[in-house]
């Protein structure tokens, strides 16, 4: 009898608390997010913004706006221009129009449709000497002219906030504003506004702090030395120094200032000199399913995608069992060493090694996603594919030909000499299509002509490990130096559906203020390594005891040497590749179970807090607010550890609809008992902390202050 829907199979909505925070009265406020990613795809933040979207269209309606940079095209192609609802707006964008500078205003076509407000940078640059002397003398902030990307803020920021005066000027009291602004890009804007004393709540969020991004890159031991760094040196040293005021001073201006995570805050106390009030955890949309083995489904589809990939790409050299095959993968901006790309490929090293000692008869592919400087594709990459549909249509000819014989045969009651239903020319094309798969080289490791193909990091690790696909690797490696769309001719596959079709996504980062790869595969139900220096990997840590056993791996970056974090990430490996396909199921349901602790339904909370914390600062008149007041639960929120749970648990789809076939194997089913799955992840899964608040018994960091 299949099982009703539970929290232990679908969500862990019984497990986390209900929260009590005051509502806050939209109708009476408007709430402007700003940030550059606004329609404009550049980094992480977009993902930030384009998800969060819904939950606060939701919540705020038609008083919630974002603002970022006019670009012609994405507003062609992701907005739906319309006139503001709002007249006040309408009068505040007309006061910069007439005064020649271009204002375009409409809906953002993604989830929730916010109204989105452009500013056209290219129409106001002629202000910007102006602008440069006006920063100048409100905080002694200097830009040279040849940083584009500073300059480009500067007019992003000045038009912001002349467009907050002139909408306050035309408000008066009545609503009260709040601007919320996204990374030093955004900086300036809230500069501006305070320094003008426009009557606004602020909130500043940086994501990731510019100097650390830029030492961790430069192999900087980071996190041992942050109480050590000569900040302004360092970021004049690598000619960032203006960069790094501008978000300093935005920092230091704002009402209330918030970062993605824990491991962030403590930089951030140590980089910009000042605490953030409120932790801001980044979130995902999660789609639920209305059956465990649905999810399970996609994978196997997508899998089988990804096989006919790599049977084309392996031609002639395809002497491993796809079946047996585990699609191991990287994704992101390519930073070779602050993504764990250095730790990942000397990793593969060694359980290429292991494989081969042990004998073991899985083959790993593994997949790097990561865009590059590249001319095109290579010949090689796009005659494997062409060769592997060649395959495919001469074996559906003969198949066809086959078929009518073999149904003339049985017709007339008798049973063909299979030796004769193939003539001499069905052998023919046959042993014509087996010669077109022999290859004389090495299946490419990059599907790219790649431009810097000598001193590209990757493919200098790889030479230097020595992975070329040969027969006898059983890591296998394929750099694909662009981002995965579904109109490629050679990978033909979304991101999402991609993810869906690997085993194991590993980001053993080095800097990674949140890192939003690990979070998509794990609300996928994809288990993937992540380490203790991403805020990803912290949140988990501090929320589910044993988080391995829910397909999260934790590679220890802090507290470990180089040389025994490689070695841990090489023993997650290839205790995975030791699982059977059953035990990944189990772990994959599990997995997927702990998708709604990154939920934005869930974690936009914590954006709710940091505006009612602004607006008490702001206005206290109007609205009071202990600052020190954690968020309140309707239940006691567990703060200790607990015994972990076994990693291999009882399957939830083992009494309910099978998965997908091809991802089932004839194993005895264990019995599943619905309570005790509930009651574990009640045990092992503890909902997130109040706002900024330290964990009890939680271990103060390395060169953290004790403000």
């Amino acid at each position: 009898m299949p099982l009703s829907r539970s929290l232990s199979m679908t969500s862990l909505s019984g497990v986390l608390p209900a929260w009590e925070e005051d509502e806050l009265p939209v109708e009476d406020l408007l709430l402007f997010e700003v940030a550059w990613e606004v329609t404009n795809k550049v980094g992480g933040i977009y993902t930030v913004i384009q998800t969060k979207a819904k939950i606060t269209v939701d919540e705020w309606g038609e008083n919630y706006y974002m603002m970022g940079p006019y670009f012609e095209q994405n507003f062609k192609t992701q907005v739906e221009g319309c006139e503001p609802p709002n007249p006040a707006i309408r009068k505040a964008m007309d006061a910069l129009i007439h005064n020649g500078c271009q204002v375009h205003f409409g809906r953002w076509l993604i989830e929730g449709s916010p109204y989105v407000i452009l500013f056209d940078i290219g129409s106001a640059a002629w202000n910007l000497d102006r602008w440069k002397g006006d920063l100048w003398q409100t905080c002694s902030i200097g830009l040279p002219y040849h940083d584009r990307e500073a300059n480009d803020s500067l007019i992003l920021g000045s038009l912001i906030a002349w467009f907050f005066k002139e909408l306050t000027d035309n408000l008066g009291d009545k609503p009260n504003v709040i601007g919320h602004f996204h990374e030093w890009q955004a900086g300036a804007g809230l500069i501006l506004s305070r320094s003008r004393k426009i009557p606004m709540a602020t909130v500043f969020t940086t994501h990731a702090t510019l100097l650390g991004r830029y030492l961790c890159a430069g192999n900087a031991d980071f996190y041992n030395n942050l109480d050590k760094f000569n900040i302004d040196k360092e970021a004049g040293e690598r000619q960032i120094y203006h960069r790094y005021c501008l978000e300093r001073a935005a920092v230091h201006c704002a009402h209330v200032f918030t970062t993605v995570s824990q491991i962030t805050a403590v930089e951030a106390n140590h980089m910009l000199h000042r605490k953030p009030d409120v932790v801001t955890p980044n979130g995902l949309n999660v789609k639920k399913f209305s059956a465990m083995h649905e999810f399970q489904n996609l994978h196997s589809t997508s899998k089988t995608r990804i096989q006919e990939f790599v049977r084309g790409h392996f031609y002639g050299h395809l002497d491993f069992n796809l079946e047996k095959t585990l699609f191991f993968f990287i994704a992101g901006r390519y930073e070779f060493s602050n993504k764990g790309a250095d730790i990942f490929l000397e990793s593969l090293s060694r359980l290429n090694y292991l494989l081969r000692v042990h004998r073991n008869d899985v083959t790993v592919v593994v997949f790097f996603i990561m865009p590059a400087k590249t001319n095109n594709f290579n010949v090689e990459s796009l005659k494997g594919q062409a060769v592997r549909k060649q395959l495919w249509d001469t074996a559906h000819t003969v198949k066809e030909k086959f078929g009518k014989k073999l149904y003339d045969a049985l017709l007339t009651g008798t049973i063909p000499d299979m030796n004769s239903i193939l003539d001499r020319d069905d052998f023919t094309i046959m042993k014509r299509a087996i010669y077109a798969t022999q290859r004389h080289s090495l299946p490419p490791v990059t599907t790219h002509n790649m431009l810097d193909d000598s001193t590209d990091p990757i493919l200098s690790n790889v030479r230097r490990i020595g992975l070329f696909n040969s027969r006898n690797d059983r890591v296998k490696i394929i750099f694909h130096p662009e981002f995965l769309s579904s109109t490629s001719p050679l990978l033909p596959m979304d991101y999402e559906d991609f993810v869906r079709g690997c085993n194991l996504g590993v980001f053993p980062s080095y800097y990674e203020p949140w890192g939003y790869t690990p979070g998509e595969c794990t609300v996928m139900g994809i288990p993937s390594v992540t380490t203790n220096l991403s805020g990803f990997g912290c949140f988990m840590e501090e929320h589910v005891s044993d988080p391995a056993a829910y397909g999260i791996y934790i590679v220890d970056r802090r507290f470990r040497s180089p040389e025994e974090s490689c070695n841990q990430l090489t023993q997650f490996m290839f205790s995975f590749c030791q699982q059977s396909r059953r035990q990944r199921i189990i772990q994959r349901n599990r997995t997927e179970r702990l998708s709604d602790l990154l939920d934005w339904r869930y974690l936009g909370r914590f954006y709710i807090h940091a505006r009612h914390l602004a607006l008490s600062r702001a206005f206290p008149e109007k609205f009071k607010m202990d600052p020190m007041a954690p968020l309140k639960v309707s239940n006691t929120v567990r703060r200790v550890s607990v015994t972990p749970a076994p990693t291999r648990c009882p399957s939830p789809s083992a009494s309910s609809t099978h998965p997908h076939h091809s991802d089932v194997e004839d194993d005895d089913d264990e019995s599943y008992d619905e309570d005790e799955e509930a009651e574990r992840d009640r045990l092992n899964i503890k909902a997130p902390f109040a706002p900024g608040a330290m964990p009890e018994g939680k271990k103060k960091q390395p060169g953290e202050s004790g403000n």
